[in-house]
């Protein structure tokens, strides 16, 4: 095996293996860029442009060099929930009058408007969290809840997108179904209209193509030919999901998209810079921050360890993601992030340098400007079918099962953090994980020893103390010093106390004088442990 170099090669060294190694990134990146923008409701454009960006932009200034940046999955719930807030907030306000398709059109570019705002400020924090040098410390996160996260985030995948897969409508109480547990309490009755008799809808042939997809993403890995197995296991089940629909003359709905990719680029106006008070985009804009920089920089690591070449520097890695990120602000697109199936496809694949990701870039935007008219073909059935295969392996069986047995506790942790996320949203989920990773490490450090022994005659004691007293083990000393029998000498040997807390330190301090009322003694060094409180 060839050793860690210290320094990147240089970008033309290897042209032969990053070229192939782009292209093949490119055929992973276009299924799932225009899956993810069909998931969140907007045009395949605003994804595709954010897929350039990653590679023609921020492939030049990455601080890894082999991550392939773009639209991800992981930020599919927030993108989808701004835009739901932000369509809500304005249809609450629109003018009765108004037709409502006008009403609707003119609510989906405000809420357009709001994502852009928000993926703009989100790229100023990460750029400000670059500079402060602070890409360490958002690697700084229990596993159990990044796994948490990145399994609560696939059930929210799974359950939206499984009625896209049945070119299904999710209602709930006659209006569009909102949220995880509402789209969940809809799919047994989307199920029964595929085995229906009514002939005009169409359930059951898209749910026929969805199969089609997802048995050739489950199966190609395994059965393809050796020479064909460069080919990703996305681009084959999509291109077979579309053949059998387009042949077979399924009337399902297919993609619709602009004559010209362009018109879908929104640079700012006024009102997108009056929107930088907004709340819904304030929280919008921390929560992308914070998700996409975590998922990045684990990706990251990730790719680190498939590879040989130079590590990642991760303060430059999250700079160059801060400005991606200000740049798809800035021109509407979806917000981007470091992407572990890409980047392990380019690994994988034979790149050696940033160039692979920089030419895929390239190899998007020329998909763009060339042949867009191919997307039309592609069935929307089959793309949700993309995302629900995707979703599903974001639960990764395999983590589950390995916290089981490594710890019960970390177990909890990720059970509490995926709960919280389909329960209530994902940000809460995540912050309600980190709460519990932090109780459990203050348990662990407060955990303290007490011994107590008591001369027969009752009038020496000794108490030992082994740990860390904080106000956790407080009850526990109380208990044990109530014990200490009246008018005994108690010494306290405190040799092994690694930290004693305020609370402790007063409860000895005021402990003392009440043992003395009783004819008691208390001996202890109170210097030396007034200094194990001040260390």
């Amino acid at each position: 095996m060839s050793t860690v170099t210290s320094s990147s090669p240089k970008l033309f060294s290897n042209i032969k293996a990053d070229f192939l190694s782009s292209l093949v990134v490119f055929l992973v990146a276009l299924p799932l860029c225009i899956g993810i923008a069909v998931a969140v409701g907007v045009s395949p454009a605003r994804a595709l442009i954010t897929g350039i960006i990653g590679g023609l932009f921020i492939g030049w200034i990455a601080g890894s060099p082999l991550q392939v940046s773009g639209p991800a999955a992981g930020l599919f719930v927030i993108v989808a929930d701004l835009l739901a807030k932000g369509q809500a907030t304005y249809l609450a306000g629109v003018d009765p009058s108004m037709p409502q398709s006008e009403a609707e059109a003119a609510a989906m570019q405000h809420s357009l408007m709001i994502l852009g705002t928000s993926v703009f400020l989100a790229g100023l924090i990460q750029l400000t969290a670059g500079q402060l040098r602070l890409g360490q410390w958002f690697r700084a996160v229990s596993p159990a809840v990044i796994k948490g996260m990145l399994a609560g985030i696939g059930i929210l995948i799974l359950l939206s997108q499984f009625h896209v897969m049945l070119d299904h409508q999710a209602l709930w109480g006659g209006e569009k179904a909102q949220g995880p547990l509402q789209y969940m309490a809809t799919i047994p009755g989307a199920i029964l209209k595929c085995f229906s008799f009514d002939t005009a809808d169409k359930h059951h042939l898209a749910a026929v193509t969805g199969i089609f997809a997802i048995v050739s993403f489950v199966l190609w890995p395994i059965w393809a030919p050796k020479k064909l197995k460069f080919l990703p296991a996305a681009l084959v089940g999509i291109t077979i999901a579309t053949a059998v629909a387009n042949l077979s003359g399924f009337e399902i709905r297919f993609l619709e998209i602009p004559s010209n990719f362009l018109s879908e680029v929104t640079l700012p106006t006024k009102p997108w810079f009056q929107l930088f008070a907004d709340s819904t985009v304030l929280t919008g804009a921390l929560v992308i921050a914070i998700v996409a920089s975590a998922e990045t920089l684990l990706c990251a690591t990730a790719v680190d360890q498939m590879h040989q070449g130079p590590r990642t520097k991760y303060d430059q890695e999250l700079k160059a993601q801060g400005v991606g990120n200000v740049l798809c602000g800035l021109v509407g697109a979806l917000p981007m992030t470091g992407v572990i199936v890409r980047s392990s496809a380019n690994v994988s694949s034979g790149a050696k340098t940033r160039l692979s990701t920089i030419l895929h870039g390239a190899w998007l935007l020329l998909f763009v400007v060339a042949i867009p008219v191919v997307l039309t073909y592609i069935p929307r059935a089959a793309l949700g079918a993309l995302l629900v295969h995707t979703g599903f392996k974001l639960v990764n069986i395999k983590d589950i099962k390995s916290l089981w047995k490594t710890s019960r506790s970390e177990f909890g942790i990720y059970l509490g953090t995926v709960v919280m996320i389909v329960c209530t949203d994902l940000l809460i989920g995540v912050l309600v994980g980190i709460a519990l990773s932090a109780f459990k490490l203050l348990i662990r450090f407060s955990n303290l020893k007490i011994n107590l022994e008591t001369s027969d005659n009752g009038k020496n004691a000794s108490l030992q103390l082994d740990g860390a007293a904080t106000f956790l083990s407080l009850p526990k000393l109380v208990a044990e010093l109530d014990r200490v029998p009246h008018g005994a000498k108690l010494q306290v040997d405190f040799e092994h106390l690694t930290y004693i807390d305020h609370a402790c330190l007063e409860l000895l301090i005021g402990w003392a004088p009440q043992h003395a009322n009783f004819g008691g003694e208390l001996i202890i060094d109170w210097d030396e442990l007034r200094a194990r409180f001040t260390s």
